[in-house]
């Protein structure tokens, strides 16, 4: 929430360890719209100023809605440059709106000095402009980075191919959405909260859910929405489909709602401090005494983490555990669980060819996995099984090098209706 108390402790464990440190303001709001007086240039600029005092060695711009427009980013960025002349500045943005490359190619005519592009089968919509297209906007100017271009469109023959193979996981999203400038979804959670609506029924509903995100938004004192702020603004959006609640029902039924959890832990403080403050009465309805009001860095009250003891517990549970996995289990402890429970049940899944991680094969085809150097597995899906009603399992009939063999294997999609979702 571009809390400069939140910034610092990670600002200084990272110069402390004699790393290169880049610190990030994220971009909210429009600097351009008379109506939107919350994020100015001048609030941005002070907090630059922090963020330089504090001794980062990189600033990063984060526009993780892609509202950063071209004639914005021109007056930020040059802004900046203008005040820190020899202050290396990044800037990483989404193509939601479809202006992402006029956007980037603006920055590097202010003075940026890197910008953040995608590999133009993986690029534009929710993902980062295309660099194909930015080299082809700055070539002749000061600040052509002057690559090949052919090696550029050569090294994209691979991703367009491995592409293919996530082709399961595409949004649907056939063009761009300058809707993005009202409702603000960052684009690394706009696809995820497609998904997750046509999870809770919420496929047909997908227009009204991106105004019910604006709602919440302005309902939660207008936050900077970045990861984990933007998924309290999901998490509200979706509830408030759900429930069909307006703006004024969470308003005058705040002392009775269930919210998500998301939600209380931002009113409690958990996230940081907002700029500009929490909305009252609404925080002090929504938490109704249950939970505290902080009114500082989190960290600052809680309680240090005994790595030692975490460590030995996990151990306990799961045998020899990494690094990794140990601030894995602090930071997502539920998550973790599930994975390592997940592992344990299907065994090491990562030497599975992709296509067949995602998709099943399809019956009568034969394919190879190699589970270790030398040793192969010949598989081919003979037949399914009818589901069982009674446990939801399916019997699966397969050769293995060969040799008949079935499984039991869950159905997950037991129960659920087979319609299509429409978004």
């Amino acid at each position: 929430m571009n809390d400069p108390d939140q910034l610092e402790v990670g600002i200084k464990a990272v110069l402390k360890a004699g790393g290169v440190c880049e610190a990030t303001v994220c971009y909210s709001g429009d600097m351009l719209n008379p109506n939107k007086k919350k994020y100015t240039l001048e609030y941005y600029l002070e907090i630059v100023d922090k963020i330089v005092g504090m001794g980062t060695h990189v600033l990063g711009i984060k526009d993780m809605a892609g509202v950063l427009k071209p004639r914005a980013a021109t007056l930020l960025i040059g802004s900046i440059r203008k005040k820190y002349p020899d202050l290396p500045i990044h800037v990483h943005t989404h193509d939601s709106a479809g202006t992402g490359v006029a956007s980037m190619a603006a920055c590097a005519m202010a003075g940026a000095d890197a910008v953040d592009t995608a590999t133009d089968s993986l690029s534009g919509m929710t993902s980062q402009p295309s660099v194909g297209a930015l080299l082809a906007s700055l070539e002749g100017t000061d600040q052509d980075p002057k690559l090949n271009a052919e090696h550029v469109r050569a090294i994209d023959g691979y991703w367009a191919q491995l592409r293919l193979l996530y082709s399961c996981f595409e949004a649907g999203l056939t063009g761009p959405d300058p809707e993005v400038y009202l409702h603000e979804i960052p684009g690394g959670q706009l696809t995820n909260l497609i998904f997750q609506a046509s999870q809770m029924g919420l496929g047909t509903q997908w227009a009204e859910t991106k105004r019910s995100y604006t709602l919440a938004n302005q309902l939660l004192g207008d936050i900077v929405k970045v990861t984990p702020t933007s998924k309290v603004v999901g998490d509200l959006a979706q509830f408030m489909v759900s429930n069909k609640l307006s703006y004024d029902d969470v308003i005058e039924k705040a002392e009775t709602l269930d919210f998500p959890a998301s939600i209380l832990d931002f009113f409690e403080g958990l996230m940081g401090q907002p700029y500009g403050g929490f909305p009252e009465p609404l925080r002090t309805n929504v938490l109704r005494g249950q939970r505290q009001k902080l009114t500082e860095r989190p960290g600052k009250s809680m309680p240090p983490v005994d790595l030692a003891k975490v460590r030995a517990e996990l151990e306990s549970k799961y045998g020899v555990v990494s690094e990794c996995d140990i601030a894995s289990h602090n930071m997502y402890p539920k998550v973790f669980s599930d994975y390592k429970d997940f592992c344990d049940k299907h065994g090491d899944l990562s030497v599975l060819p992709t296509k067949y991680f995602l998709v099943s094969p399809k019956l009568g085809e034969e394919f190879h996995v190699e589970i270790e150097k030398g040793k192969l597995l010949i598989l081919k899906l003979l037949a399914i099984g009818h589901i069982s009603e009674q446990t939801g399992q399916r019997e699966v009939f397969f050769e293995m090098n060969g040799e008949g063999r079935t499984l039991l294997i869950d159905d997950k999609h037991a129960g659920m209706p087979i319609w299509p979702l429409i978004f």
